[in-house]
């Protein structure tokens, strides 16, 4: 199968390869010219054969309402276009009216599988028409990992991408589990080997995972984690999963908690905790550490 692939990147680069191993044939167009087939969107729609099938991997919001909104003016009726980004599940809903107005199908196709997909398999979400998701499936197929598992049609136009939000959420929750953990261990005399200890958690128990393998693997390579600062950035997918619950009225209090621990992450010294502070000191006389003091010593074990 013929398919145009735009953005390169880590993932769509990565996917590229994956397709054309599968022996699909793949012109892919990047801003940064070493990396593309062609020399812009209107060349890439030009060596694409109708009906033609183009799957969009940059970032969302800006990047790929731009991208979108171009190849409505250069694809024609019957062509589709793969949303494959870490796009809002509302913006979906857009974009496949904007693309239906000039007889373009859509397809949105939540993603997961970073940059071990070229190797593991990628794990697909997508949302769409019966008629399109057919006929998407031989790329589906050599995209996923081999098996029964990895792809699921989701529903109409915005599953995929509602499904990719929910999934990136748990996986929020999940890590922040992991690290609130991590710490705890670290935190005593009692446990010696804490590196140890999560490596021995792979086989065996109820906690394992593909975010444990990885986290004895960081471990491995820095055993206290000293060569990092723990200051956690958010894709956005994680306020959407939250926003979405609070619109279903659905109580999501880990998810939530994991999310905000990534704010707070990123700051220095906390305005709320300064607050807290100076309360304790009115009310009670407790007493308060000034701002130009060193910071105290960890207590012992």
């Amino acid at each position: 199968m013929q398919i145009g692939m735009i953005g390169l990147g880590r993932m769509g680069g990565n996917m590229a390869e994956r397709l054309r191993h599968a022996g699909h044939e793949v012109i892919g167009y990047d801003r940064d010219p070493a990396a593309s087939d062609v020399a812009s969107l209107a060349e890439l729609a030009r060596r694409l054969e109708a009906p033609r099938t183009v799957w969009v991997m940059v970032p969302a919001g800006g990047p790929t309402r731009e991208t979108i909104k171009e190849l409505g003016g250069l694809l024609a009726a019957g062509d589709l276009v793969v949303d494959g980004g870490n796009s809002h599940y509302v913006d979906d809903l857009e974009h496949a009216r904007e693309l239906s107005v000039a007889g373009i199908r859509f397809v949105d196709t939540g993603v997961s599988g970073g940059v071990w997909g070229l190797d593991n398999g990628y794990g697909l979400m997508a949302g769409g028409a019966d008629e399109d998701i057919a006929r998407l499936m031989p790329v589906f197929d050599a995209l996923k990992p081999a098996g029964d598992y990895g792809f699921v049609h989701a529903g109409k136009v915005g599953a995929g991408h509602f499904a990719k939000m929910v999934h990136n959420g748990i996986e929020y929750g999940i890590m922040q589990a992991y690290a609130e953990g991590y710490e705890l261990l670290a935190a005593t005399d009692v446990v010696t080997d804490v590196p140890g200890t999560f490596r021995s958690w792979r086989e065996g128990t109820v906690i394992r995972s593909w975010l444990l393998d990885l986290l004895v693997r960081a471990l491995d390579e820095d055993a206290g984690l000293g060569k990092i600062k723990g200051v956690v950035e958010d894709s956005g997918e994680g306020r959407w999963t939250v926003q979405a619950a609070i619109d279903h009225a659905v109580p999501m209090p880990a998810i939530s908690a994991a999310l905000f621990a990534r704010f707070a992450s990123r700051q220095e010294d906390s305005p709320a905790a300064k607050v807290v502070a100076a309360l304790r000191n009115q009310f009670g006389g407790h007493a308060v550490i000034s701002a130009t003091a060193k910071p105290p010593a960890p207590p012992s074990a």
